[in-house]
């Protein structure tokens, strides 16, 4: 039997037909690998393709037989994802908004690679990327590599920060000056990443949009605010922070409605106080970073939520609401009756 042109690469090329061709519910026989193998100008005997389906196992596929009639059928199992995984990461990629559609499209395209091609058209059947709403900094992903190589490597890191203005445009905060900042750790909330960092200046934790971040650069100088972060509990500072936007820290009183339990403790975790009223309704204690932000999912809430104390956080809440009712023709004592 002449040899093929690509007869070095046997191995390769029948790796890439088992692993493409294959699954749990498609099979090849022997004459159609050798089909197969000859469409790469390789050909081989049925005895050495025994031999290679063996050597397979060796590279980490597994390539199991069966009867088929008369004779046998191939097929790989125990791939390094199943489908319903795959299906999973596929899902997590679509919701990430701060993923682009573009490197979307590319991330599910590179993870079509681990399935057979005919799971690969199952993903496809399930990727509605287009009209998502998606981050449009492509940098993101670099933006997070820079960060961690700041931790890794103890730096400050310094960057630019933008915001978006009424024309759309991107717009330098600070009015272009850069922020220099000590990063500590980052942080997914919202469906957004964020750089937790010491700003040495402030002398205070805050916390930055990384699609935000513009021109990351890794100084020279080593980080500071390791004693402020390490007193910095992670899950608590997220719970507190509504969308990640800063206010000052408060433990609130709350009277919510019996039915409304849940939406506390998906929110703030079952460790919240709960104390009972009455049969309709519970006293929540629940400590927050005091927001406009945290005043709207209030607000959100309707009638089923009332903040009780303390009395500056209440004060607060009327201000909002009359915020709001002067803005469609409300007056102010109406709006301050609301929350009373």
């Amino acid at each position: 039997m002449p040899r093929g042109a690509n007869q070095k690469f046997k191995l390769y090329y029948l790796a890439k037909i088992m692993l493409e061709k294959t699954d749990e519910d498609h099979y090849l026989t022997m004459p159609q690998i050798l089909k197969e193998l000859e469409r790469y100008e390789v050909t081989a005997e049925r005895k050495s393709i025994y031999t290679d389906l063996k050597d397979l196992e060796r590279l980490g596929i597994e390539v199991e037989g069966e009867p088929d009639g008369r004779s046998y059928r191939y097929h790989v199992v125990g791939r390094q994802f199943e489908l319903p995984e795959m299906k999973l990461l596929v899902d997590a990629i679509q919701s990430s908004k701060f993923i682009t559609a573009r490197k979307s499209r590319e991330l599910i395209k590179k993870l079509e690679s681990f399935v057979s091609e005919y799971e690969a058209r199952k993903l496809q059947r399930q990727v509605y990327v287009s009209g998502r709403i998606k981050t449009m900094n492509e940098s993101i992903y670099y933006n997070i590599d820079a960060i961690y190589n700041a931790i890794a490597e103890n730096r400050k890191i310094r960057f630019h920060y933008y915001q978006w203005n009424t024309k759309k445009e991107m717009e330098l905060r600070r009015g272009g000056e850069s922020y220099c900042v000590s990063p500590w750790a980052l942080s997914w909330d919202a469906e957004n990443y964020y750089l937790i960092g010491y700003d040495s200046a402030a002398e205070k934790i805050k916390h930055y949009r990384v699609d935000k971040m513009l021109h990351i650069q890794m100084t020279e100088e080593k980080r500071e605010g390791g004693e402020t972060y390490k007193k910095l509990d992670m899950a608590v500072y997220s719970k507190r922070s509504f969308g990640m936007f800063g206010g000052k820290e408060e433990k609130v009183r709350l009277q919510v409605r019996s039915d409304l339990a849940g939406v506390m403790i998906d929110r703030f975790g079952k460790e919240i106080m709960m104390i009972p009223k009455d049969k309709e309704s519970v006293t929540v204690v629940v400590d927050v970073n005091v927001s406009s932000q945290f005043f709207g999912w209030i607000f959100a809430l309707g009638d089923g939520v009332k903040i009780l104390g303390p009395e500056w956080v209440k004060e607060e809440m009327k201000k909002e609401i009359w915020k709001v009712a002067e803005r469609y023709g409300g007056s102010e004592d109406h709006a301050q009756t609301t929350q009373a």
